[in-house]
Order: C-alpha cells, then sequence, then structure tokens
C-alpha cells in the first residue's frame, strides 16, 4: 500500500524569514484545530510531527473518500528540494527567458555527450548542501538560481520551508489558498506522492 504525503512549499520564503514562517503558519493550524501544537512521533523521516487536531477536515476536501488523517504534519525549513518520491521531472521552465526545457533522457544531447538533467541534479545536490546553486539555461545562457526555475509538473519544488502532511485525505484548494495568505500571499507550490 506504501504511505502517502502532500507537501506545500513555499516558494518566497528566504532563508531570515523561513523558521518566523514556519512558526507563524504552525499557529494558524493549531489555532483553526487542523493540527495539536504538541508534537509526538507522527511522521515519517522526522522524529516528531504535529498530529492531527479536532477540526483537520477543515483542510480537506469535502467529498474525500479516504476517512480521517492518520499520522501528522513535518515541517521542514532549510534549503530543501521537496519531490514526490517517484519519478523525476519531464521538464523545467528557465523564469528569464520562458523555453522550457526537455529533462528526459531521451531528449536533445547536449554538446558534451550528457543530457540537461545531470545540470539540475549537480545544483540539487549544491542546493541541499549550500543554499545557493545556479543552472545555467540552456536556450538563453543565463544562470539562474535553482529555486527561480519553474517545474512543469508537481514532482520537484525548491525552497526553504515545507509542510508535508502524512496520510492524510486530499487537501483542498480552499486550505492551501487560506494557508498561502498566511504565508504573506507567498508563491506555493503542491506534491502529491508515494513511498
Amino acid at each position: 500500500m506504501g504511505d502517502y504525503f502532500q507537501t506545500i512549499v513555499d516558494l518566497d520564503a528566504d532563508e531570515a524569514g523561513a523558521a518566523e514562517l514556519a512558526e507563524r503558519a504552525v499557529a494558524w493550524l493549531v489555532s483553526e484545530g487542523i493540527v495539536l501544537a504538541d508534537r509526538e512521533v507522527c511522521v515519517l523521516g522526522q522524529p516528531l510531527g504535529h498530529p492531527p487536531g479536532p477540526h483537520w477536515s477543515r483542510a480537506v476536501a469535502d467529498d474525500d473518500p479516504d476517512g480521517e488523517p492518520f499520522d501528522g504534519l513535518a515541517v521542514h525549513t532549510g534549503p530543501t528540494v521537496f519531490d514526490s518520491g517517484q519519478d523525476e521531472p519531464e521538464a523545467v521552465t528557465c523564469p528569464r527567458c520562458r523555453t522550457t526545457t526537455d529533462l528526459s533522457d531521451e531528449g536533445e544531447e547536449e554538446d558534451e555527450g550528457e543530457g540537461v538533467w545531470p545540470r539540475f541534479s549537480e545544483a540539487i545536490t549544491d542546493w541541499q548542501d549550500t543554499g545557493h546553486a545556479d543552472v545555467t539555461c540552456p536556450a538563453c545562457a543565463r544562470d539562474v538560481p535553482l529555486s527561480e526555475w519553474l517545474w512543469t509538473d508537481d514532482r520537484l519544488a525548491v525552497g526553504r520551508l515545507g509542510l508535508e502532511f502524512w496520510n492524510w485525505p486530499e487537501l483542498s484548494d480552499d486550505f492551501r489558498a487560506r494557508l498561502a495568505a498566511v504565508l504573506d500571499g507567498h508563491r506555493t507550490a503542491y506534491l502529491w506522492g508515494k513511498l
């Protein structure tokens, strides 16, 4: 069966503000009764998380048949590459020239004899290690911070703040919009995955 997760990533949180935004988001979720303030063992990959609160249903789609959540919320701060747990992203768009680049191995290879994906793979490692990484756009040849690239599917997001809900029914569009407002109206990405 596996475990499912849904992650809301703040794409605009900077190094100085990510922890404060995380605290604000958790305080709001607690005040809404969506999660509990006290943390316990209830998420995968983290020692502690916030278990579902008495009003967890305020976060989920009304018509989701999956029932109650049975795990909690993990909060990630710091440079993180969030992924869906399955498959690599298919394409990415440069925010400077708006050219979309195919990342599949089957795409056209560069002059050096390798595809474009290795550039991004190396930048992902650098981002997670240092919080900074640029990738040169194959179309316009400009260096672009990894966190600014626009991923064309829901398999990957780069940010400094992620709220990861483990084994919850589908989060509603309304909830995700309200949470984005709590995050100062920042752009957010929504990833769904399974392990």
